[in-house]
């Protein structure tokens, strides 16, 4: 991690640290559809 926010596990979609480090993998690909479906509706 160069910057303090940025994220240094990877699995933030925007790059900065969001918290998704601790949760589980099921947890992860939860948050990560609900993301996806909440970008794809501000398209």
């Amino acid at each position: 991690m160069t910057e303090l926010n940025d994220c240094g596990c990877g699995r933030s979609p925007t790059g900065k640290c969001i918290g998704w480090h601790s949760l589980s993998e099921e947890e992860f690909q939860k948050k990560l559809k609900a993301y996806e479906a909440k970008q794809n509706a501000k398209k």
